[in-house]
């Protein structure tokens, strides 16, 4: 009873202690581009119809696409415990290849090209 007492005590005061330097310790420099509510470099109060790239959008969406392939393939190695490892292997490698067959489909179209 005594330990945990001495165990919660201390990360009671870690904890004090960890938020009280968290508010003292960094510097305070507001600029324009902290306090904007966009960093992202938009002018909030200007004009929202000015033209945009779509290559943008589109290099996007293919990161977010090979994002989530990695997300999908994690579960890969505990599939060799399962009653057909290599079923779900193969499903994998089904994965990889369409996505891969995707990557040399965008970049033969020009896809990745940022400038033209």
């Amino acid at each position: 009873m005594k330990l945990l007492l001495t165990i919660f005590t201390i990360y009671g005061l870690l904890t004090i202690v960890l938020a009280i330097v968290s508010f003292w310790l960094p510097l305070m420099n507001p600029d324009y581009e902290k306090l904007s509510p966009y960093e992202c470099g938009f002018d909030p109060l200007g004009s929202a119809r000015l033209p945009f790239s779509l290559r943008f959008f589109l290099v996007a969406i293919l990161f977010l696409l090979f994002d989530l392939e990695i997300a999908l393939l994690l579960p890969i190695p505990w599939g060799d415990q399962l009653p057909s490892p290599l079923m779900t292997f193969g499903w994998a490698s089904i994965v990889l290849i369409l996505l891969t067959l995707g990557l040399i489909y965008e970049w033969l179209q020009g896809g990745l090209e940022w400038a033209e």
